[in-house]
């Protein structure tokens, strides 16, 4: 038996089939505004837990190529740099060689200092060179420039080699310094004389036997007690077999901070009956926690953190009642009785290294370090913690570019051929320090290039996988669509049709 049909039922399947049809038609269209094909959760669920981990992954390879690039910006220019030391080296050189020769007259030489001093001043630029207000050679210091000019002290005699000198003040030329008379600083009252001009006019004074500092025009001259010395012939103009002399020459004291792996330090909180002291070669800081309270004559509890103390790692030591040595990476903290030996639970200790590195994270668990410690590679004085003087980096020897370049300086303006000529042997070494320096940066903008190729290969991995996931086929969409429209289309046509039909269009 036929049922009937009313008008309420067609008008209910009508709006249903008309909304479904809809529903669909704008499901596809948004799809077609944001080419994606999963917008929501609910589109995929698993899809867009993948996608998001795919975007974090991603996010994450953004930022380290950031850091690659910010990495290759500070060794590509500390690469220029180290370019044009070299360079401005090779023309130190040049004019060594040409006041070597014994063909030159004192005037010659004389000349030649100035364009020395000139190029001793850009190396000093060079060697304080900013990328974005931040020194690359001045270790962690980056906010200060590395070096600054200053005045050394180079004698002829070796009685003086462990002889301090320290010397304040400014000398626009070299200054020769001659003892008149022989014998022991700070014992004897000592006859000197001093020449501003390389030797063409002297003064004279008398150091106390007290070894009271001296003035020299400009600079103030103070030595140590203690060294003998010898009186100079004054008719002889060399400084060979002729008492001491000392020159006050140019130099760059450098202010930056340096990396050694004697120079740790192991901070102590709590315990303070307890000497710690760390040994080993670290990286970064280490984080040591005492867990359960005990002495040094047991088993000690105790856990070590590398980042700070966001996580720890626990460990244990067995204590003999004296030094016990806890491991960590890298090394050995000892822990001693410093009057008495218990320990508390969460007592804490620091290793402290003395590190200069400036590091970005390259890839998961990969540093670069990006600045230099200018002492290292340029020389100079430096005053390391805990030195009560600057000394000469390598000893003042030939790796001392700072060094070398003041020396060659001094015996140039003094007309001192066989002291040029001596720079002129060292300046090959000192050279050669830059350019161990150059390859150094090199192998890193190399290894840089190498990380970069392998982001950007991840990234279009990545990229490429979640595209497969949440990009929308638009040839397929495009078909879809078309069919929705045309869907959509008949529903109205075909319901406008039906609902028309009413008992009054049969009258």
């Amino acid at each position: 038996m036929a049922g009937r049909v009313s008008q309420r039922t067609m008008f209910d399947n009508y709006i249903s089939n008309m909304n479904y049809a809809l529903s669909n038609l704008m499901e596809s269209n948004m799809q077609a505004s944001s080419q994606k094909q999963v917008n929501r959760p609910s589109d995929d669920p698993v899809g867009m837990a993948r996608i998001l981990n795919y975007r974090a992954s991603l996010a994450t390879n953004e930022q380290y190529q950031k850091n690659v690039s910010q990495a290759e910006s500070w060794l590509s220019l500390a690469d220029k740099t180290l370019t044009q030391v070299s360079t401005v080296l090779t023309r130190i050189k040049a004019l060594a060689e040409q006041a070597a020769t014994g063909t030159v007259s004192p005037e010659n030489r004389k000349e030649i200092s100035y364009e020395l001093r000139e190029l001793y001043g850009q190396l000093i630029n060079l060697a304080n060179t900013e990328n974005e207000g931040r020194h690359i050679f001045a270790g962690h210091k980056i906010e200060d420039a590395a070096y600054v000019a200053g005045l050394a002290v180079t004698a002829n005699d070796p009685a003086l080699s462990n002889t301090t000198f320290t010397v304040e003040g400014g000398a626009s030329n070299t200054i020769v310094f001659q003892f008149l008379e022989s014998g022991t600083i700070g014992t004897d009252a000592l006859d000197y004389r001093y020449s501003e001009d390389g030797g063409t006019t002297w003064k004279t004074g008398t150091l106390a036997s007290n070894a009271a500092p001296v003035m020299l025009g400009g600079a103030r001259l103070t030595m140590t007690p203690g060294a003998t010395v010898t009186a100079v012939d004054t008719a002889n103009e060399h400084e060979t077999d002729n008492g001491t002399w000392l020159y006050i020459r140019p130099t760059a004291i450098y202010k930056g901070d340096d990396s050694t792996s004697t120079g740790l330090t192991a901070d102590r909180y709590g315990a303070a009956d307890i000497a710690a002291t760390a040994d080993g070669s670290f990286q970064r800081d280490v984080m040591v926690r005492i867990d359960q309270s005990g002495t040094l004559n047991g088993a000690i509890s105790y856990s070590y953190s590398l980042d700070g103390g966001s996580s720890w790692v626990p460990a244990t030591a067995s204590g003999t009642g004296g030094p016990v040595s806890l491991l960590v990476p890298g090394g050995f903290l000892t822990l001693a009785s410093n009057g008495g030996n218990a320990l508390t639970a969460g007592d804490q200790f620091v290793i402290r290294p003395r590190r200069a590195a400036l590091e970005y994270e390259i890839s998961p668990g990969e540093y670069m370090s990006v600045n230099n410690v200018g002492k290292d590679i340029f020389g100079g004085l430096y005053q390391a913690p805990g030195q009560s003087n600057a000394t000469a980096v390598y000893g003042g020897d030939g790796r001392n570019m700072f060094e070398v370049v003041g020396r060659l300086i001094a015996y140039t303006e003094t007309n001192s051929q066989t002291g040029i000529q001596q720079a002129l042997d060292e300046l090959g070494t000192a050279s050669k320090v830059i350019l161990t320096a150059a390859a150094r940066v090199g192998g890193k903008e190399n290894r840089l290039d190498v990380v970069q190729g392998i982001l950007e290969s991840q990234e279009d991995d990545q990229t490429m996988r979640m595209s497969s996931i949440e990009d929308v086929d638009v040839a397929k969409l495009m078909t879809q669509l078309a069919q929705q429209q045309l869907t959509y289309n008949s529903v109205l046509k075909s319901s406008s049709m039906i609902m028309q039909m009413n008992l009054t269009n049969f009258l």
